[in-house]
């Protein structure tokens, strides 16, 4: 997907064990947009840095202006402003950050951490005979009515989203639905959290916390939170939303007790990313994430305003008027002013509409001269999704055939080395470089090989020619001969399958390799590469709610952080011109001639007078040029091995919703978000599928439809230990064996391209971390005698 400002929903809600993600919108997104929630409390310097530091023009505060107003562009106006409802967006996320309680705040290596502007501490006091939580809250901690935050608002929430009251619409109830009582402590600012059971995650809970007034009761969580909240408290309040003019406007917070904001008023305006790059030239924005083609616009502008040139000279440079040669300006003018009138009325009005363009050309980059471009990568990845619930894919030696078919390296490359980021492809399905839990676990299925990956082609009966065979030569063998071939068959499937659990158990501790033992056999898995990614939130099968829908790919994605990520990889081929076969008609067989300059291993393969084609779903969307990009590529991998694909193009807002989520798919291209919380929050994406009574796949959020039991009690056992150490080594071998099951490919980490004005300082590409709203604002200018003045 291409931008990340997720639509929340749920995936066979009806499932007895489904969960739902608990996760943020990111900031950034643009097709989706999902905060990345990450890493673990620990304050351990020797963790690996982020791979990509954050560029936010960090400045003390007393460098910072008071007052003045931020235009911060927004993919849509949130249809709810209660965080917790299938609807909720990106937008709805970036204003409970801002109006409401945040117990714990994300650093820029995604580590919770306390704060204190309402919590004086929080600390499990008891662990026997049941784990007890003490939340001691900030005194000075008031609603915007002028009532204490306190116990009761806890209770509100608890009793909301723990799931038994089936009256309240909501979208995720993870960890509230282990909470056994909550009571007051000494007095309203002591909160006692009791759990029925273990739960490493609980600093993921109570944030955002709502007033009681949002959740004291069914209609007022499910509407009375849609369209105002009646209680905030932030540095910011909710002034006022102008659904007309698309804007949402957020003032300082009078009874704010923490420092104060430095801005007098945060506008969040609706702008489709296509349509950033015209009001960024029009001066209506202040920061915007952009694709990458804005960027390199802004970037364009700079050096022409480096270089002396104004917007007029730059657009003879490079802009409308670079074509226009003397020579050509000559017979234009004279044919302007010649003896044909119709030619000369005809060319009049060319030479008035040509300088027109170059005229808004050159408004345009004197304006855009005025931002920079701040990045970083997004705490979230896209990956190649398989989609294991039926055909070629079934059978996980084709997967891990596409895996190893596929140079990780070189598609990171291609997407984050233009924009000068680091190209490392993640490691992990769980967690990103520079979070607690990281540990590169890929090797569990194995690096690019195109010979492994014909092979394992083979052993799977895929072969040159196989195509040709007709079904009826298989089917006259005799029963015992047939039943026989399908033994040995599942017995390489077999011995495969324990070769893959061979490395993935490598990584295991001592006292996991017994636990398998103890336990019986391990979950199959691959011996390739594979990824998961995409934040959509699955929510109870509640009236308006919809299928959550992953992050199509970073700044590639209008709205996606993914666009989203929600343009960083330059557009497809055009008129889709490609490798053979790779654009065919759904239902076309692929051609079996062999593209120029592929060996004689990479002609189409067959089985049993099949075809192996498998369909690629893309995104068709102005914004998902990047995804279309690395999609070729991937196309070329897949061919050079025998693979071909039937790249099926559609809309944006059919990708998700009616192929991705439906199954509706071979391969897909979408986007996760990293997590703080990994043990909770990735287990419903990588949670085995349960069939249904109806004789469907019950999937939870798992879209590639491969998973394993023991993957699902790895995430079990994480979440219940409150040893972080322990809990992230379970999430560790839960990855490993993610990997090898070869559901999933991750590819590359998301870029984030962020526009900003120049002196607007503590904004921009965050990584990682949460704004902090109330440092953001524009740098003090100067006085020509050296005195300090405000913006």
């Amino acid at each position: 997907m291409s931008q990340i400002g997720a639509p929340r929903g749920r995936t066979c809600s009806r499932s007895p064990r489904s969960r739902t993600l608990r996760s943020v919108a990111t900031l950034t997104s643009a097709v989706l947009a999902v905060t990345v929630l990450a890493g673990c409390s620990s304050d351990d310097e020797t963790d690996s840095a982020p791979a990509a530091a954050q560029d936010n023009a960090p400045a003390a505060r007393d460098k910072v202006a008071d007052g003045g107003t931020l235009r911060w562009a927004v993919d849509a106006l949130p249809t709810t402003f209660n965080s917790f409802q299938a609807d909720a967006d990106g937008t709805t996320s970036r204003i409970a950050g801002a109006v409401l309680p945040s117990l714990y705040t994300l650093d820029e290596r995604g580590r919770p951490q306390r704060n204190a502007d309402f919590l004086e501490s929080a600390q499990v006091v008891e662990t026997e005979p049941k784990q007890v939580v003490l939340y001691k809250l900030n005194q000075q901690a008031v609603w915007s009515d002028g009532r204490e935050i306190g116990a009761p608002d806890f209770v509100a929430q608890w009793r909301a989203l723990s799931g038994r009251d089936t009256a309240y619409w909501t979208a995720r109830n993870a960890g509230y639905e282990r909470i056994e009582k909550i009571e007051r402590g000494k007095n309203d600012l002591e909160v006692r959290v009791t759990y029925a059971k273990p739960y490493a995650d609980w600093q993921s809970l109570f944030t955002p916390l709502y007033p009681k007034q949002v959740m004291g009761s069914p209609n007022a969580f499910n509407d009375g939170a849609r369209t105002t909240l009646k209680a905030t408290a932030g540095p910011f309040l909710l002034k006022a939303i102008d659904r007309k003019s698309g804007d949402v406007t957020l003032a300082r917070n009078p009874r704010w007790w923490g420092q104060p904001a430095k801005l007098d008023t945060i506008v969040l305006k609706a702008v489709p990313r296509a349509d950033r790059a015209k009001a960024l030239a029009a001066g209506t924005l202040d920061l915007a994430e952009i694709d990458r083609s804005t960027a390199e616009r802004i970037a364009l502008a700079l050096r022409d305003a480096r270089a002396g040139r104004n917007g007029a000279q730059a657009a003879l440079v490079h802009g409308p008027g670079s074509s226009i040669t003397p020579a050509k300006a000559l017979k234009s003018w004279a044919l302007a002013n010649g003896s044909d009138d119709d030619k000369a009325k005809e060319v009049r009005t060319a030479r008035e509409q040509n300088q027109q363009a170059i005229d808004r050309y050159a408004s345009a980059q004197d304006a855009l001269a005025r931002y920079v471009v701040r990045k970083s990568l997004e705490p979230a990845y896209t990956q190649l999704s398989l989609n294991g619930e039926s055909g070629p894919l079934a059978d996980e030696r084709v997967r891990r055939a596409v895996a190893r078919a596929i140079n990780r390296q070189e598609l990171a490359d291609s997407v984050l080395k233009p924009l000068g980021l680091p190209a490392h492809p993640p490691g992990s399905h769980l967690a990103l470089a520079g979070q607690a839990a990281y540990a590169d676990s890929s090797d569990a299925l194995g690096d690019q090989d195109t010979a492994e990956a014909r092979a394992l082609l083979a052993d799977a009966g895929w072969v040159p020619g196989g195509a040709a065979r007709k079904p009826a030569e298989a089917g006259t063998k005799a029963g015992s001969e047939a039943e026989q071939k399908e033994g040995e068959r599942k017995a390489g499937e077999k011995k495969e399958g324990e070769k893959a659990d061979e490395k993935a158990d490598e990584k295991a501790t001592p006292k996991e390799a017994a636990d398998q033992k103890a336990g019986g056999t391990a979950s199959r898995t691959a011996a390739d590469t594979a990824s998961n990614e995409g934040l959509y939130i699955v929510g109870d099968d509640k009236p308006g709610e919809a299928p959550a829908a992953p992050a199509p790919a970073g700044p590639e994605n209008g709205t996606q952080v993914l666009a989203p990520a929600p343009a960083a990889a330059r557009a497809a081929h055009p008129g889709d011109k490609g490798v053979a076969g790779a654009y065919a008609p759904r239902g076309t067989a692929a051609p079996a001639a062999v593209p120029e300059g592929l060996a004689e291993g990479s002609k189409a393969l067959g089985k049993d007078g099949k075809a192996l084609s498998l369909r690629f779903v893309l995104p068709s969307g102005p914004g998902s040029e990047s995804l279309r990009a690395v999609g070729d590529r991937i196309v070329r991998m897949l061919d050079a091995v025998g693979i071909r694909t039937e790249v099926t193009k559609v809309s944006d807002d059919s990708f998700f919703k009616d192929h991705v989520a439906s199954g509706d798919y071979d391969l897909a291209l979408y986007s996760w978000p990293a997590s703080a919380f990994p043990a909770t929050d990735a287990r419903p994406i990588f949670a085995k599928p349960e069939p249904a009574s109806d004789g469907s796949l019950l999937v939870e959020q798992n879209y590639s439809r491969v998973g394993t039991d023991r993957i699902d009690q790895l995430f079990d056992q994480a979440a219940a230990t409150l040893d972080e150490e322990e809990a992230r080594e379970l999430v560790r071998q839960a990855d490993a064996r993610i990997w090898a099951a070869a559901g999933s490919i991750p590819l590359y980490q998301r870029p984030q391209l962020v526009a900003a004005k120049a002196d607007l300082v503590n904004a921009g590409a965050w990584g990682f971390a949460v704004p902090r709203y109330q440092d953001i604002g524009y740098k003090k200018a100067e006085t020509s005698n050296g005195a300090e003045r405000n913006r």
